[in-house]
C-alpha cells in the first residue's frame, strides 16, 4: 500500500465517477486535484470532511 502525504504526486489511478464515467489521473494533467478518502459514506464524519473542501480555481 502506498501512503501519500500532502503535496505528494499521486500514483496512476483510474476509477468510475458518480455518473458512471471512467476517470483517470491523466484526465487531470495540468489541473489541481483533490483526492478525498473516508471510511464510510453518509455519516456525520464524511459530511464534515466534505464540507471542509472548498472549490479551488
Amino acid at each position: 500500500m502506498t501512503h501519500l502525504k500532502e503535496g505528494d504526486r499521486t500514483p496512476d489511478f483510474s476509477g468510475t465517477d458518480q455518473n458512471g464515467n471512467n476517470v483517470a489521473r491523466s484526465d487531470f494533467q495540468g489541473k489541481k486535484l483533490i483526492l478525498c478518502f473516508y471510511p464510510k459514506d453518509n455519516t456525520s464524519g464524511c459530511t464534515a470532511e466534505a464540507c471542509n473542501i472548498k472549490h479551488i480555481n
